[in-house]
Order: C-alpha cells, then sequence, then structure tokens
C-alpha cells in the first residue's frame, strides 16, 4: 500500500517537473520575441521601423543579441564580492519561474502544474524575493551608483508591496480562498449588475464595482514591481549610469532583463487570473488557453505602451505616491469592499 502511494506521489511530482520544464522553455521562446515586440512597438510609437535588417521583419535580431552577448567578454570588478555578483543575476529569474508553477494557463489539470490553497500567498512571496537580485547585484558591485540602485529599489519594493498585497484582499474575500485555479473558477457564469435591465456580463472581477480601485492599484504596482518606466528609479540612467547593473556586462547582465520580462508575463498572468476570468471565455473549455494567452498579450503590449508614452518620475514623487494615494487608497478599499459584501451578504 505504502508502495502504491510513494509511487503515485512520485509520477504526481514527475509531471509537474515536466509540465514546468515545458514552460520554462515556452517563457524563453516568448521573452526573445518580447523583446523583439518591444522593441517594435517602441519604434512604431517613435516614429522609427525598429528592427528590420537580420532575417525576415527582422524576426532573428533578437537570437542573434543573445548569440552576442554569449561571446562578449565577462567583467568582474576587482573589489566585488564575486560570489553575490554571479548569484544575483540567478535570483533574478528564479522567482518568476517558482510562480509560473501555481498560474492556471487553462483548464486543470493540464493546463496547471500544481494548484495549492495558498497560490496567492506563494506569488507575493516569489515577488518579494525579486528585490534580493537587483539589492544583492548594486551591493557586490563595489559600485556607488550600483549601490543607490538596489537602496532604491528596497525602499520602492517596501512601499508598493503593501499596496499590491492590500489590493488582493477584496478579490480574496470575494472568491473565499486563495487557489489561483479557484478564484478563476469562481469568476464562472455571467452578472447581472442591474436586475431591471436584461443585461448580462462575464463574472469576473474587474465588472465589480468595488474591485476598480484595486484593479488600478494593481495595475500600478506592476510597473513599480517589474522596475519598469515610469518607476524604473533603480536603473534611472540620467542619475545612476545604468543603476544596480552597472558593473555587469555579456550573459550576467542579460540575466537581469530575462528576469525582468520573466516578472512581466508573470505579473501579467496573476493581474488576468485575479481580475479578467483567466482562462474564462465563450466557447468550450478547450479555448481556455487561447483566452488565457490573448488577454496575456494584451496586458503586456499595454506595459510596453506604457513604458515608451510616459516620463520616469522622480524619487521622491514615486514615494509619495506608494505611501501617500496607493497605500491609503488600498486600506479605503477593503473597508468600502467588507461593507458592500456583508451588505449582500445579510440583504
Amino acid at each position: 500500500m505504502n508502495a502504491l502511494m510513494d509511487n503515485q506521489v512520485f509520477q504526481v511530482a514527475l509531471w509537474a517537473a515536466v509540465k514546468l520544464v515545458i514552460i520554462l522553455g515556452i517563457m524563453l521562446g516568448v521573452v526573445t520575441y518580447l523583446i523583439y515586440a518591444e522593441r517594435k512597438i517602441c519604434g512604431h510609437i517613435q516614429h522609427r521601423t525598429g528592427p528590420n535588417r537580420v532575417g525576415p521583419l527582422g524576426l532573428l535580431q533578437t537570437p542573434l543579441d543573445v548569440v552576442k552577448l554569449l561571446v562578449k567578454e565577462e567583467f568582474t570588478p576587482a573589489g566585488a564580492n564575486k560570489i553575490l555578483f554571479h548569484v544575483a543575476p540567478i535570483l533574478a529569474a528564479f522567482p518568476a519561474i517558482a510562480t509560473f508553477s501555481v498560474i492556471p494557463m487553462g483548464p486543470p489539470p493540464t493546463f496547471v502544474v500544481t494548484d495549492i490553497n495558498v497560490g496567492i500567498l506563494l506569488f507575493l512571496a516569489m515577488s518579494s524575493l525579486g528585490v534580493y537580485a537587483i539589492v544583492l547585484g548594486g551591493w557586490s558591485s563595489n559600485n556607488k551608483y550600483a549601490l543607490l540602485g538596489g537602496l532604491r529599489s528596497s525602499a520602492q519594493m517596501i512601499s508598493y508591496e503593501l499596496a499590491m498585497g492590500l489590493s488582493i484582499i477584496p478579490v480574496l474575500m470575494r472568491s473565499g480562498t486563495m487557489s489561483l485555479v479557484g478564484i478563476v473558477e469562481h469568476q464562472a457564469g455571467t452578472y447581472r449588475p442591474f436586475e431591471s435591465l436584461p443585461i448580462a456580463l462575464p463574472n469576473w472581477g474587474i465588472f465589480h464595482w468595488y474591485l476598480w480601485l484595486p484593479f488600478v492599484i494593481f495595475l500600478i504596482t506592476m510597473f513599480a514591481e517589474t522596475n519598469r518606466a515610469p518607476f524604473d528609479l533603480p536603473e534611472a540612467e540620467g542619475e545612476l549610469v545604468a543603476g544596480f547593473h552597472t558593473e555587469y556586462s555579456s550573459m550576467k547582465w542579460a540575466m537581469f532583463f530575462l528576469g525582468e520580462y520573466m516578472n512581466m508575463i508573470v505579473i501579467s498572468s496573476i493581474c488576468v487570473t485575479l481580475f479578467f476570468g483567466g482562462y474564462l471565455g465563450p466557447g468550450p473549455a478547450s479555448l481556455g488557453l487561447l483566452w488565457y494567452l490573448v488577454k496575456l498579450f494584451a496586458l503586456l503590449f499595454f506595459f510596453i505602451w506604457v513604458r515608451w508614452t510616459f516620463p520616469r518620475l522622480r524619487y521622491d514623487q514615486l514615494m509619495n505616491f506608494g505611501w501617500k494615494v496607493l497605500l491609503p487608497g488600498a486600506i479605503a478599499n477593503i473597508v468600502i469592499a467588507t461593507a458592500w459584501l456583508w451588505w449582500r451578504a445579510n440583504a
């Protein structure tokens, strides 16, 4: 009996590991062409063409950039802490890979690596760990500009992580679970905002008025969490040379940006799961993966559009906005959502 149970556990763990390896391979491919998409979209926004020389439509530009980075010279500053200097780029990508193990990309169990009842806590824990890569990379470089970039990132993370965590609470109150699969399943069906009118909307979080402010707060904190413009203060090149990665070169430099783009994909996936019904959409359940990808790529386009549209904030503006606007707004919305859900339950 024990041998049979051990064999079943082994098979489940092995299948989860296989799915995670497949997802990792797909993510690396998506990141490659997400960089290409960013360069092309940036070019169109700025009235230029973007990559168009290497391969048809410039599609081979990013793969060749990867080859170029692989053969470039590695440089390690003489005064750097060599262990942490080499470990920091690895830590940049690890949290995103770990978080993807609980994101439902389609109907379970085929498109879910593992479904745990604290999936949202795993996301928050992994997103908090991501800052260690930046802080350790900045500190271990033995460079004042890099150190300032790392310190900026830690301060930014503390202020915006609080607002992000609090913005998720109304979603958890509505769904009654911290499982990401459970949150998606709770958004199935339709929702009638006005009983007197024959209007039925998808039961997604974004269509409930008391989740509008949490959605806006979560959307803003997504940019701060991934250090993307207009919240890219840890690497502000006009002030800090290149910030936390000033001393990095070759593939170590590329690993930081691999982590940034992977985190973009992960946090966009979480936003789709919490507010846009995840893999839910019109048609049969077999189209779940397609609907998930459509919503995901729409948010990734929004990420890119914002970066090349809005100017970078000053550091004092960034911190004031986090502590004095987003945090009080998230707390106030918890009170409003609690009162509304209590009233609906007892009406």
